[in-house]
Formats: C-alpha cells, structure tokens, sequence
C-alpha cells in the first residue's frame, strides 16, 4: 500500500503567507503532526484545512512507518516543511504554470530542493522497518518496488511521481548538500533510528533499526568432519582394527598350528580315547549349571514328546479344535479397521509434535487443506516491456498475457467445478476460505491473476497515449513489490489486493526466478485453500468429494501452451491406496510361487515309481494354512481389542511369519524323514521322539522372537509398535499350531504314504511296493561336501576374515546411513504427483508456514507481557518476535525465512491516537471502519501523552476485539480480520487473551534432512523463547508448529529408536536363548552375537543400496532380528546338544543336519518370492522390501550357514558332560548308541 502522500500540495504552494497561531485546532494539528514547527514566533506557511488534509493522506504512512518513531518523524518533516515551513521559499520554487481565469494561476511543477544528507538519513531511519502483517519491509510497500532496489532518492522520487496518481501535479526533487539555483536544500535536523526523541519516545526496535542491534549475529560454526590424516576417522579407525585383528588372529593360529605340530596332536581327533561317556572330557564330573541345563533340556524333550505322541494319537480332535479357535480368533477380523491416516500411523499421540497438533486445532482450527497447481509451459513466449524511464525489462514466457488469459481460464473453471455428496451440490464456495466473510465471501485464490482480480477486463487494462503508461506489466511489476496496495496509482487505479481481501505474496504464487527477479519467473503457482474440518465427518466428505473432482478435471485438461502439475490434500493418501492395490498382483504372485516350492519341496521322492505316494503337496499347503491361519488370528485378536491394522501390518508380517513358519515345518518333516523308526516303536512314539528333539529348538526360535517382538512394542512409533504387537502373536500362535496341528496332519500323512496312497488322491491305494527311506539329496550335499569344506583348516580363516572385514566396513559406514523418508518413493513410478513433487522443488520459493505458539496463560495486557513478546519500540531484546526475527536473518542455519507477522505490534499501531484506524460510535460505542464517513464516530484513544501509549488492562482488551474484525482498507490497512482473526484466541467474553500465534515462513526445505533440521532448529528458538518470556512458576510454553512436523519428528529420535528396539530385541533373544539352551550362557553369547553381525551388516548394506533409516526401514529390521534367530539358533542348539568329541565336529554335525534344512526352509523359500518384489512399481517396496528383504535373507544365510559353524568350530561351548551322559543313558542297547560319540 503506498502513501497518498503530497496530495496536500496543491494548497502547500499557494504561498501562504506566514501568519500568528490560529485557534486551538490549528495548533492541536501542528503539534500532532509537525512538532518541529513549533517554534519562535510560531508563524507557520499553512492553514488548518492544509494541516486536516496532510493528517489525512499520512495515515498510511503513519501506520506502517511509525513503529519507529525516529523514522517517522523524520519522514513527517520531508512533508512538514513542504506544506508549512516559514522558510518554505528557501527550498521550493514553482516552475511551471497555466493560467486557470483572468486572476489565477495554477501551479504545473515545482521543484523541492532537498539535501541529500537529510534523504539519506531519512532512508537510513526506515529502511530497517517491518511490516509485521506481511512479512515484509515498509519501504516494499512505500517506495513502488522491493525495498532491496530502493535508495534514498528513488523512493522520494516515487512519492512525488505525478505518474502514480498520488499527487495533482509534478513535484520535481532536487538533491543537494550546497545551495543551487539561488535555493538552499531543506536539511532539517534528522534523527537516528538508535535515538530518542524530544517528545520522549524511545529508540526504534532491534528488527526496525538493525543498528541497534549491536553485532550481526553469526550462525555457530558447522563442526567439522572427524578425519584422521584427512580421511575418514571411522573408516581410518576400522581399517587399522581390521588390519590388526588380521595380524593376531593369524599370528594364533600360526602359533596354534606349530604347537599342535609338536605336540602331535589334531583338533580333529577324539579329545581322549575312551569308550565311557563320563571321560569324553578331561574335566571331570559334569558341573551344577551342566547338570541343570541337562535336566531343563531333558523336561523340554519329555514334555513335547509326550505333547508329539498325544496329537499324533488322537489327530482328529486336536484338528478340530485348532480349526475351531482359529475360526474364533479370527472372527475378530470382522472388527478390523486400517489405518491410512499418515498422522496416526507416523505419529504417536502422546509425542510432542502430536500434542502440539492437537493444541493447534482446538484453540486455532486445523491447517487448512491445499490443491495447488504449478505451472510452466513449453512455448517461448517472452518479451520485454518498456518502462516509460528505466532500463528495458523483460518478462518470461508464463507472464505471457495470452498465457496468463489461458491460465485464468483454468482458473475459472477450476473454481465453478461442483462435486456430489450424498445427494447434495458441493461448490468451491461451499469449502473455500473466505477470510472476510460474511463482509466479503469471495474465496481465497493465492495466484497472480489475483492481481488483476481474477478478471480478464483488468487484466486487458491499459493506458497507452504515445507509449504505455500502464498496462498489465506495470501493475505486475507494482503488486510484486506492493502486494497489500488497494491501488496501483495507474489511471485505472486497480487493487493489487486479491478479491478475497488478502494480499498474494510474488514468493507463493510465481516460481523459478532469482532473488527478486519476480519477472524472470517461469512457473505461476496456483493455491486453493480449502477448509479442513478436526471432527466433522460431513463436511470433510464434502471437501474429499470436491477434491475428487478437482483431480479428475486436472488429469483430463488438456491445453498445449500449458504444463501442469497438481496435488489435492488427498492425492498422496489416494495414490499410496493405489499403489497398494497395484502391488496385490506382485505380492500375490510373490506368496505363490513361496507356497509351490515349499508343496514340492517337503516332499522327500525315493524313486520315481513312489513319486505320488512320496510327495507332500498336501501337506506343504495345510502347512502355508497354518501359517495364514496363525497371521488371521493374530489379526483378529487385535482387532477384538480394538487396535487398528496399518498397511506395513498386512504387507510385512505374513512375510515374516511364514519364513518362521515354512522354517520350522522343514525342520519337522525333514527330521522325520532323516529318522529310521526303531524296532517295537510305534508311530506316534517315533513322531513324539522327534519333536522331543527338534520342537526345543523351534521353541527356542519362535519364543525368542515373541519376545523381542512384543518388548520391540514398547517403541514410541506407532507404526513399529503395532507391527511388534501383531507378530509376536502371529509367531507364538504359528508355534502352537506348528506343534499340535500340523504334528497331527504330519501323523495322518504319514500313515497315507505308508498305507502306499498318492498324496492328495489319498483315497486311492497303489499296490504295496517296497519302502525305502534315503537321505535326501540337499542333505547329503550338506553332510558329505559343503560342511567338511566350509569347516576345512585353510577355509576357516578365511571365512573369519572376510565376515570381519564385513562387519568392519559396516560399522565404519553405519553413522553414513541416511535418515529421512523421500516422500517421492511412497508414489506409484505411474504417479501425477511425482512431477508435483519435482516441481515443486525446482520452483518453489518459500517453505512452509510455521507458527510460533504462545500457550494460553501469557499476561497480553500487562507492559512485561507485552515487551516480552512484540518487537517495536520499547519491546524487549530477547521478545519473542525479536528472537525470530534474528533467527531469520540467519535463515540458512535456523530455516526461518521471515520476520513474523505480529498481531500484537500491529494492534498497537492500529490502536495509536494519530490513526484514523480505531474509532467507535460516540453514541453506541459499537466499531467505526475508517471508511466510514460520519462526525460521531470519534477515536478510540486521546491524543495526550497517555493516549499515546499502549493500551493496558481493561482498555486493550476493550479494542482488540475491534483490531479483530477490522477488514483491511485504504484509509487502513492495518485492520485484523483478513490477517490474525484466528491468530488470537479470546476467552471468558473478550475479557481475556487465550492462546495466540505468530507466523513466519520455513526457508524452501527440499530434503528430509532440510525438513528434520527445520523442525530442530524451530524447537531450540521456542525453548530459548519460553525461557525469555515466561515466569519462573510458568504454565504455559511457546512451542513452533508446521504441518510436518508431525511426520518428521520420528528422525529426532530414530537413531535412539533403533538402537533402543534393537537392543531390546537383542537383549530378549540373548536371555531366551540362555534359557531354553540349558543356561548355557557362552551358547546364548554366541547367538546374540551373530545376530548383532547381521543387523551391523545390514546397516552396511542400507549404505551400499541407498535404502535411508525410517519407521519402514526399522521396521524391516527388526523383523530381521527376528528372522536371524531361525538362521542362528537352530545350528547352535544342534551344536550344544551334540555329542561329538570336538567343537569341529560338533559343527560339521550341527550344519549338516540343521543347515539343510534352513537352507530349504528359508533361504530357497524367500529367494523366489522376494525376486518378484523387485517387479513392483511401487518405489518403496523396491527399496524397502525387495532389497531389505533380499538382504536380510542373504546375510542371515551367510551368517548362519557359513560363518556360525566357524565361530562355533573355533568359540563354540564345550561339550556338556551331563548331557553325554544321559544321552548315552537314553541309547545305550540301542543302534543309536554309537552316534553318541
């Protein structure tokens, strides 16, 4: 808005001869507006209707540039003493006249002879002041362009310019500090903006006068890279480890192996030869923890053989009634609700952000909705306009006017599009923010053709004589550096205001442009704000169903001249459910191909003519159902109580728990198959002798992952906390079914193949053939090849350096991983709002609005309440608005872009005495707009010394309430309705001030780590904030809120997350382990060990692929935890219980016997299915499922197929002799007897 400013110079230049002190009111005026003028005799060069008239046309200036007293006062002589200066002779002459009538002369031009110190120092005072309810400096609303182009001279220049309609005739300055032409310049006294005045008002504040602010501030130095020799410390420091570990492991084994050359000893032999299992150690007697161990192993191997034998006995009951509590649990699924709600999924509502956001939307509502479009447009449209003085300047091709018709035709359109809901007409009006309504109920539309009033008659105005004067450029070139103005002082004298009362700032509708180069931009941006609802459902279908709307009509426009890329508030939430839907068929196939090799490959085929018989596809699938079934009613079980499922839940846990599942059965039916009945046993004794001994260690798997699981819900995340609730049921109800229900139908298998029937055709019978039973073919590669190899003397080493060189880089790479979530990489590749997502990193120019929240308790009506928070004269150093406006000046540091918009300091200029903004019916007391002409409207505040400060008590509460409802207009543009009218919450009947905000804008945030430092950086400026501001004995804070905030806040804390989940999942598996392994505590050490390998290892990887750290990727590893223990814990419990005389062959006969079947049952299981995923087209489940998932598989095989068995052939526990003993016990008489050596 610019000042109307030397209007009054029409009657300044009639030469008013100086005369005595007129009545009271021309006094009154002269000392209200030009204290300088009093003085001497006090003879004056101006009358009191010059004196009304210049008080009239100052009131713009008055309430943008009094903030800063020095400055206005300095401002107001420039004025002063062109219209009533005694001296007034001395500085301005008329230069040009016309002759009206036979006795007057009118005056055409005159020259105002002007000292350039004094310009000078009138720039200096105001060049540093805000405009708190823009965001912006005053002079970008005073000088006709931004105020980083204007100079002391240009915007004196401006004011004069007969061309912008403000003045009736020309007024030419002249700057000069010598006497030129015969004049001498006006060099009154000015004042700085660091002094006071001789009324008493104080120096201006820290953000209108940066030189009273003492030191620029400078951002703290950014901590240097850890280097070592100018390298990475950490991959200095894990290289050198490496290195050494290398040269001591060799150096003892080198040692090892001479020692054993002369004691002529081999590690390979029996430890002693003896035949009695009592010797099998030199040690002695087995201890008391041996002996325990022995005993709780030998209960376990009792208890599940007796449990074996009875599923086996009567399998008919124990089916139905797994069948009937699985149809139990899994009614529950009939109460499933999934959460889609991006905040209830990533936020948990007890974390700060959460609470926060929830504060926000009951005392201010919540943040409004967004469709927004950006647009660009193949064509080279550009061309230069030429200015009537100036350089020629060009414009880009969107700035083009046919473009921009074409453009507000869309515009248009998009605005009259109606949706359906429940058989009622939804319009955009009926949904859009009207922030003047009802006194102006046109929608907020935040584009540039805003600043033609969205009409195509404006935009065609122009006033061309032999050039242009005005037309379309120069009101775009005025409005992007007066956005508030209500006139662009051209002939036509359009508003740059928008139609809905609100300015439209040039950084949030034009983009791709440089500093302010505003007519370089290449893209328009168009915003539809639209009203979002916390609790009502209606209203909140109504603005789904018009945004619905609004994204079909956008994907089918169809313009040549125009590219665009759009989002609506749903888009990214409707195209993350289509992209789950479109990864059903991936998925899908992914679990097919899972459930037919696992069918084929449980099957144990002796020979071809047994083929039918021997296969067990039937069971494969009663084994997949039992895994599905477990998955069902963990499910349901939840959904009973009432937690909701999300889509990482469904997408994730199956995966898990059939490799668990599809684990454990393997183990089951290959032990089986590996297993020669003994003579007079029975089959339900065979099968209960057979998970006495391998059910222990599914036991001990699946128990160990139950826990994890369930401690890995005590995370704050919501979505790794429903994830850990859902599978570690899933997984100990997979266990139970795994030992009673398939037990069972193993049982009823077995009979079929042994009565000779063909699986699934099972009522048929073959002819009897002769039974043969072989080692199966993975078995006999595992016993005869791959474990003697792996555990060779020169293999062994080797192996133990390459998986520490392994685990060394991924430690040295782990503090490298990045942390954050792309939101690109939730989008389908297919999706619209991809190219959104990349333009509106290209162009946009601002970041998202924060706002500074003072809780309510904070005292507005009290002076100390007051300075702690505003930012004008006599406001505090450390104010909450002065504290943000530093930070801004360090926008790359802190990510605050702008000054925030006060509504405390702009209710104090509205308020003043000298403005004509506040007043109030003299007979009702009720509000009087300044637009309003009528004599009983009379000022809300005298003007006396105590009128002229701030209102306290009763009085600022009397006329807030007013500042609030005050539309914004061109006698004043302060008013508050447009700009703070949810800025301030009243309470008890307007008597109080609740909560309140102040906003600002974050710098443009392109990545999440521009994203998590931007809500860091927000939270340490609003704790140094409330630390300033409140009492000792405070109950209330000041805390930044920003739309994202709640989504971003998990990386705060996700390192101390993941570490915490994961070693809380380690730590389980760790006493779990030493548990159900007999209290073997090396045993359970080794475990968690190798385990820890795997994650460390994954870290590595997460590096190596670019798969960056987040709630998916934790979640993904701490199903890895989980996963790991099947790949570790099968081997080590095979190594303890083994009888063999040394710890090599204890592991080749753990690997042997166990690794086969994990080899089957996981690795060969996964591979084929996670192969598929990498086929999605969704990006997150190629990176955070296919290669996670793929990893995990890979390093979990590594680890515990070939690293294990060495780690246990050189660290493995030592034999215990308890369980020697009572194996010898147990097979002593019996074939078996030999093995035990």
């Amino acid at each position: 808005m610019t000042a109307r400013g030397p209007a009054h110079v029409r009657t300044a230049v009639k030469r008013v001869a100086p005369h005595l002190w007129p009545p009271h009111d021309l006094s009154h005026c002269l000392q209200e507006l030009c204290p300088g003028l009093v003085y001497g005799d006090n003879k004056v060069c101006c009358n009191t209707q010059q004196l009304r008239t210049l008080k009239k046309n100052m009131q713009v200036p008055l309430q943008y540039l009094s903030r800063c007293p020095a400055c206005f006062f300095n401002f107001m002589t420039l004025f002063c003493e062109l219209t009533c200066s005694p001296r007034q002779s001395d500085f301005v002459s008329a230069t040009n006249f016309s002759t009206f009538d036979k006795n007057t002369t009118n005056v055409d031009k005159v020259s105002y002879y002007i000292s350039q110190t004094f310009a000078n120092a009138m720039y200096n005072a105001c060049s540093d002041v805000q405009a708190p309810s823009t965001n912006l400096k005053a002079l970008s609303l005073l000088c006709g362009r931004d105020a980083s182009e204007c100079t002391p001279n240009n915007w004196i220049q401006y004011m004069f310019d007969i061309n912008n309609g403000q003045v009736p005739f020309a007024i030419d300055p002249d700057f000069s500090d010598v006497p030129i032409a015969g004049m001498t310049p006006m060099s009154n006294v000015t004042f700085n903006c660091t002094q006071s005045l001789d009324d008493g008002s104080g120096p201006c504040s820290c953000q209108d006068c940066s030189e009273a602010c003492g030191p620029t501030p400078v951002a703290p130095p950014v901590l240097p890279t850890w280097t070592i020799l100018g390298l990475d410390a950490m991959t200095v420091i894990m290289w050198c480890s490496y290195v050494a570990f290398l040269i001591l492991f060799f150096g003892v084994m080198l040692g090892a192996w001479c020692y054993r050359r002369r004691m002529v000893t081999s590690e390979y032999g029996p430890i002693l030869d003896s035949n009695q299992p009592q010797s099998i150690n030199s040690d002695g007697d087995a201890t008391c923890c041996e002996t325990l161990g022995e005993r709780f192993e030998n209960c376990l191997r009792v208890l599940f053989s007796s449990w074996g034998s009875l599923c086996v006995r009567h399998p008919l009951t124990v089916i139905l009634t797994s069948v009937v509590l699985v149809l139990i649990c899994s009614a529950g699924l009939s109460y499933m609700s999934i959460t889609t709600n991006p905040v209830e999924l990533w936020s948990s509502p007890s974390s700060r952000a959460r609470q926060e956001k929830d504060y926000f939307d009951q005392h201010f509502g919540p943040f409004f909705r967004t469709e927004q479009l950006i647009i660009t447009t193949p064509l080279n449209a550009s061309g230069v306009f030429s200015p009537t003085s100036g350089p020629d300047i060009h414009f880009s091709s969107i700035l083009n006017i046919s473009l921009l018709h074409q453009v507000l035709d869309l515009q248009t359109e998009i605005a009259k599009l109606t949706a359906e809901y429940k058989g009622e007409t939804v319009t955009f009006k009926d949904i859009c923010i009207s922030p003047l309504a009802p006194y102006n109920d046109n929608c907020t539309i935040l584009s540039l053709l805003n600043y033609y009033q969205n009409s195509h008659e404006v935009l065609d105005h122009e006033d061309v004589v032999f050039y242009v004067n005005s037309d379309y450029h120069t009101h775009f070139l005025y409005c992007v550096s007066s956005p508030t103005a209500l006139d662009d002082t051209s002939k036509s004298h359009d508003p740059c205001m928008g139609t809905f009362g609100g300015p439209v700032f040039p950084w949030l509708a034009l983009g791709g442009y440089e500093g302010t180069a505003y007519n370089n931009a290449t893209a328009l941006v168009i915003t539809f704000p639209v009203h979002n609802y916390l609790n009502d459902t209606d209203k909140l279908g109504k603005a789904l169903a018009w945004e619905s709307v609004f994204v079909n009509f956008v994907k089918n426009y169809d313009n040549p001249n125009l590219t665009i890329a759009f989002s609506s508030e749903r888009s990214i939430e409707d195209e993350i459910d289509r992209e789950s839907n479109s990864d059903i068929t991936t998925i899908v196939i992914s679990y097919v191909i899972m459930f037919v090799y696992i069918s084929l490959a449980l099957g144990h085929i002796n020979s071809f003519w047994t083929l039918l018989v021997d296969s067990k596809i039937s069971l494969g699938i009663a084994g997949i159902l039992i895994v599905l079934s477990s998955v069902a009613c963990s499910l349901g079980i939840f959904s009973y109580i009432g937690i909701p499922l999300t889509l990482i839940v469904i997408e994730v846990i199956p995966f898990l728990v059939l490799a668990v599942g599809v684990d454990n059965i393997f183990i089951i039916v290959q032990t089986y198959q590996r297993d020669e009945r003994m003579p007079e046993e029975e089959l339900h004794q065979q099968i209960g002798r057979i998970l006495g001994e391998v059910a222990p260690s599914m036991f001990l798997s699946s128990f160990s992952e139950t826990v994890a699981f369930f401690l890995g819900a005590l995370s704050s995340m919501p979505a790794v906390r429903t994830f850990s609730l859902f599978a570690g049921l899933a997984v100990f109800i997979d266990f139970l079914l795994q030992i009673t229900c398939f037990v069972s139908l193993l049982g009823l298998d077995i009979r079929r193949q042994e009565a000779n029937r063909p699986d699934i055709l099972c009522c048929v019978k073959l002819s009897d053939g002769q039974q043969e039973k072989s080692e199966g073919c993975l078995f006999r590669f595992f016993k005869k090849i791959y474990a003697p190899f792996i555990l060779k003397g020169w293999v062994r080493p080797l192996v133990v350096a390459v998986f520490v060189g392994m685990l060394s880089f991924s430690i040295a790479v782990v503090n490298k991983v990045e942390i954050g979530l792309d939101q690109r990489l939730a989008m389908p590749d297919d999706s619209y709002v991809l190219d959104y997502f990349g333009n509106l990193s290209e162009y946009l120019h601002t970041g998202p609005p924060v706002y500074f929240v003072v809780e309510d308790g904070h005292d507005y009506k009290a002076p100390e309440g007051q300075n702690a928070v505003c930012g004008g004269v006599g406001c505090n150093s450390n104010s909450l608005v002065q504290q943000i406006y530093t930070a801004s000046l360090l926008n790359n540091y802190s990510k605050i872009s702008n000054v925030p918009s006060s509504w405390l300091d702009d209710y104090f200029d509205w308020v003043k005495p000298q403005s004509s903004c506040c007043r109030y019916y003299n007979s009702t007391g009720a509000f009087c707009n300044a637009s309003v002409v009528d004599k009983t409207c009379v000022p809300c505040r005298p003007m006396t010394p105590s009128g002229k400060q701030r209102p306290n008590g009763t009085e600022f509460m009397r006329f807030l309430p007013m500042f609030l409802s005050d539309n914004p207009n061109i006698k004043c543009g302060k008013g508050g309705h447009a700009a703070y009218s949810t800025a301030v919450d009243l309470k008890e009947n307007n008597t109080d001030v609740g909560a309140t905000y102040f906003m600002s804008y974050h710098t443009i945030l392109k990545t999440s780590s521009d994203f998590i430092d931007a809500l860091k950086m927000a939270r340490e400026l609003t704790d140094n904030i409330t630390q300033a501001i409140g009492p000792h004995n405070k109950t209330y804070s000041v805390f930044p809120y920003s739309i994202f905030y709640v989504f971003y806040e998990q990386y705060l804390t996700i390192v101390y997350d993941t570490a915490f989940n994961l070693g809380v999942s380690l730590a389980a598996i760790f006493v779990v382990s030493t548990v159900l392994l007999g209290f073997e505590l090396w045993s359970a050490i080794l475990v968690s060990f190798t385990i820890a390998m795997i994650l460390v290892n994954m870290f590595g990887v997460m590096w190596l692929w670019d798969i960056s750290l987040n709630a998916v990727s934790l979640v993904n590893l701490v199903m890895c935890c989980g996963i790991s223990v099947e790949f570790c814990s099968h081997i080590v419990r095979a190594f303890s219980v083994s009888t063999r005389s040394s710890r090599v062959e204890r592991a080749e006969e753990a690997l042997a016997h166990m690794g086969s079947s994990v080899f089957s049952g996981i690795t060969l299981t996964k591979f084929g299915g996670i192969l598929i995923l990498a086929l999605s087209k969704s990006q997150i489940f190629q990176i955070f499922y296919f290669r996670m998932y793929l990893s995990i598989v890979l390093l979990g095989a590594a680890h515990g197929l070939i690293f294990l068995p060495v780690l246990l052939s050189y660290a493995g526990p030592s034999v215990n002799k308890a369980k020697v003993v009572a194996a010898h016990n147990r097979f002593v008489g019996t074939d078996r007897e030999q093995l035990v050596y």
